[in-house]
């Protein structure tokens, strides 16, 4: 009968063993975010200068964001963070002088959303 109970204990030991160990691989669920206006290059070679701001509304979409300090720049922001991987950041600031475009900035920018 002893030699059955310590059978039993190192068996449920191996058990709880190999279910501690197994825990330590699992990796929890990273969900992706994705925020902002997804602005691809062949969208921006589309905006040229003299275009009005409905326009540029009409090809961007509406800009993230509106600056009341700069009144005559809008700002698209696309920011993308999956589960597990690089973080990716955008922005593309369009600068108008009486309603229509002046110039552009922006950072690099991909030809295609996958």
């Amino acid at each position: 009968m002893k030699m059955k109970t310590r059978s039993f204990c190192k068996s449920l030991s191996l058990v709880f063993l190999c279910l501690s160990l197994s825990a330590c691989f699992v990796r929890p669920y990273k969900f992706d975010l994705e925020q902002g206006n997804i602005v691809t290059a062949d969208k921006l070679e589309q905006i040229q200068p003299g275009m009005s701001e409905e326009q540029v509304r009409y090809v961007l979409g509406t800009p993230m964001l509106h600056d009341v300090f700069h009144t005559n720049r809008w700002d698209y922001i696309y920011y993308d963070k999956p589960g597990y991987g690089p973080e990716v950041r955008r922005h593309i600031a369009i600068y108008f002088d009486n309603g229509q475009v002046d110039h552009i900035t922006r950072d690099e920018m991909p030809s295609a959303v996958a």
